[in-house]
């Protein structure tokens, strides 16, 4: 359903992906899990069109999105019709009601009837169990209500690919779990393909079918959480344990070193 190859991409001088590889199979949740700044958000929008690769192919439903660094009008076609987005905050609009935020695609497109629309909304907000909310507006919700507003409006225009930007960042231990479980409905009530970025272990191993890690550039491990779980990688370990010492922290802190370094040699001064 999504596969990546041999993508490459930078900004300036910094190297965010270094020939990554990546593939999601039709039908599953496919986590990707990795330190705060390694790409993971970039990877999200490389797969819904909204940045291009300096080089590699993106290829999303069976279309080329990209295809050595030039747009597929076919490809970015096929993914604003058929997939969708769960922020990380929710990015609701906040001048509309809940009603008119999951009945956003269809109030635009004119594609529904008001009955329609109407019917669709109410399933898909008591199917996020928050049934007679849609006169509320995202001030009067709490952190975990917005998100599943947010899912309900990413399922109405009835995506074939939903793509989650860190759904569980910010709530709770109890309303983390009652995400992971729609996550986990969702996914079988709709038969959506899912790309879910994380770096809560305990959602990951929930949700998942499948982890990927992105370290570097690269994806450098990807197997079902029990292999993820008991892996021997020595960065996949120090990752999925939490641990502050090992290659991760390591190479870490050479890279600090090395520039302290550099900065000593620039700022030498003899009197």
């Amino acid at each position: 359903m999504i596969e990546l190859h041999d993508i490459y991409k930078y900004f300036g001088d910094k190297i965010v992906f270094e020939g990554l590889n990546f593939h999601v199979e039709r039908g599953e949740t496919h986590a990707v899990i990795g330190r705060s700044g390694e790409g993971k958000s970039v990877l999200l929008k490389h797969l819904s069109g909204l940045m291009t690769p300096d080089m590699g192919t993106v290829k999303v439903g069976g279309l080329p999105l990209f295809k050595r660094g030039k747009t597929r009008k076919e490809g970015l076609n096929w993914v604003r019709d058929n997939v969708s987005m769960v922020f990380q905050m929710a990015a609701l609009f906040d001048s509309l009601t809940v009603y008119e935020n999951v009945a956003f695609y269809h109030l635009e497109k004119k594609d529904m009837a008001k009955p329609e629309i109407d019917q669709l909304v109410n399933d898909l907000l008591e199917e996020v169990n928050l049934p007679d909310t849609g006169h509320l507006h995202p001030a009067e919700l709490s952190g975990g209500m917005r998100k599943r507003v947010g899912l309900a409006r990413a399922l109405a225009c009835q995506p074939q690919i939903l793509l989650y930007d860190e759904p569980t960042t910010g709530l709770d231990p109890v309303t983390s779990e009652v995400i992971n479980e729609l996550i986990k409905s969702v996914g079988k009530a709709h038969d959506v393909t899912s790309v879910v970025i994380t770096h809560d272990m305990k959602s990951a191993f929930s949700i998942a079918d499948r982890i990927s890690m992105l370290y570097e550039g690269r994806i450098i491990y990807t197997g079902t959480p029990d292999m993820v779980r008991n892996s021997e990688d020595p960065i996949v370990r120090q990752f999925v344990n939490g641990w502050a010492r090992g290659p991760i922290t390591e190479g870490e802190s050479e890279d600090v070193k090395s520039r302290c370094s550099q900065v000593h040699d620039r700022t030498h001064i003899t009197l």
